[in-house]
């Protein structure tokens, strides 16, 4: 399990700074170095491969939560969001939330996302870190995160930041408690976070209006 500290979302050039390599001499290059990287690039595509993006039917819902001058308010959000954390992000500091607004996602019955934006602070839960191997928007929370998928299927799958809805009723204890509740689908899950911060009604009904 891993927890993520407050941290400022920043999309800024994350260019290769390192010093003097704009100034080596191309005659000089490794070759076996070279070859070596587009290994290295063509492994990592492979691997990107394997990760799909979710079609309309295997999501279960997504949805912003926000409460507007004290009232809870749930809107459901445009599939593509489902597959796209940056994207995602990017729409929830636009709502208008009183304390930031947040979105619930549901893949398949198999994993559910929790993120949290307020100003430029983001915090995220995935329950299912194994979730990486083959959806995009997981994949996209292990990398937020900066942790690796465990080689060990057997450790919990709960990662990311436990007490982001600590301020609204839901501890971190009570969440862990939630997702470990392995027999129930990730759907229902999600919702019943969704009933602990009291926005239960409203997002039951955007839910259903996926079905």
């Amino acid at each position: 399990m891993a927890d993520s500290s407050d941290e400022e979302y920043d999309l800024g050039d994350r260019g290769d700074d390192r010093p003097g390599l704009e100034d080596a001499d191309p005659d000089l290059v490794d070759e076996d170095v070279e070859l070596d990287d587009e290994d290295d690039d063509v492994e990592d595509a492979l691997e990107d491969d394997d990760v799909e993006d979710a079609l309309e039917d295997d999501i279960d819902f997504i949805m912003a939560l926000y409460r507007e001058d004290g009232v809870p308010v749930v809107t459901p959000l445009e599939t593509d969001l489902a597959n796209d954390l940056d994207d995602l992000i990017a729409h929830l500091q636009r709502l208008p939330g009183d304390n930031g607004a947040s979105a619930l996602v549901s893949i398949s019955g198999e994993f559910f996302a929790a993120v949290r934006v307020r100003g430029r602070h983001v915090h995220m839960v995935l329950s299912d870190v194994y979730a990486a191997e083959n959806w995009s928007l997981a994949r996209d929370i292990v990398d937020f995160l900066g942790i690796d998928v465990p080689e060990d299927d057997d450790e919990d799958g709960l990662v990311g930041d436990l007490d982001l809805f600590a301020d609204q009723g839901l501890s971190e204890m009570d969440l862990e408690a939630i997702c470990a509740d392995w027999d129930e689908d990730s759907d229902t899950l999600a919702l019943q976070i969704a009933d602990e911060i009291h926005f239960g009604p409203q997002a039951r009904k955007v839910a259903d209006s996926f079905s």
